[in-house]
């Protein structure tokens, strides 16, 4: 064996997310779960087996000497499209402004999963320098935002990014589908 971090050997790795993090419940309780979930957001230490749980297999690298880098507070993230409690919504609202293109995406698709106001960051998010956050900004906007959003998706069918068009163009659609039943 090499000298690589020995972790917890109930703590499934190689298992997809959802299924970490059912077993994290399981383990931990669902309360805990959510709080670790947000202490990683946040970029504090939720513990080494945490660690484990939401970021699986990636996470043995950190543990091991790799630079963390954005990766905890991605899974943290991550996480919270799992498991979720209310104290997660101003974290989540920050992580909108996180240096970390991963982190801001991971952040939008929670807000929209979860359907937290964020209006205004969201708007904001459609203008981001990364191509896969305007996407990520116009599916949450699509799912908030009024008549006069409409203007602020199109802007992006000629976007910069030839992968943000079509996502332009199906929040479009998406939005006015809204707007009509509502």
């Amino acid at each position: 064996m090499d000298k690589k971090l020995n972790h917890h050997p109930d703590i499934p790795l190689d298992l997809p997310t959802g299924e970490r993090l059912r077993a994290a419940v399981e383990h931990y309780g669902a309360q805990t779960v959510e709080q670790r979930a947000i202490a990683l957001l946040r970029g504090e230490n939720a513990g080494k087996d945490f660690l484990l749980y939401a970021g699986g297999r990636h996470g043995l690298g950190i543990l091991d000497g790799a630079p963390a880098l954005y990766w905890p507070e991605l899974w943290g993230a991550r996480a919270l499209l799992h498991v979720w409690d209310d104290s997660a919504t101003e974290p989540v609202l920050a992580g909108l402004r996180n240096r970390a293109w991963r982190v801001r995406e991971m952040c939008l698709r929670v807000v929209l999963e979860r359907n937290l106001p964020a209006l205004d960051e969201i708007v904001a998010l459609t203008d981001d320098t990364n191509a896969r956050v305007r996407s990520a900004a116009l599916r949450a906007l699509a799912a908030q935002g009024s008549a006069e959003h409409q203007a602020v998706i199109a802007r992006h069918f000629s976007d910069r990014d030839k992968a943000v068009r079509p996502v332009a163009q199906q929040a479009r659609d998406a939005l006015a589908a809204r707007l009509a039943t509502s």
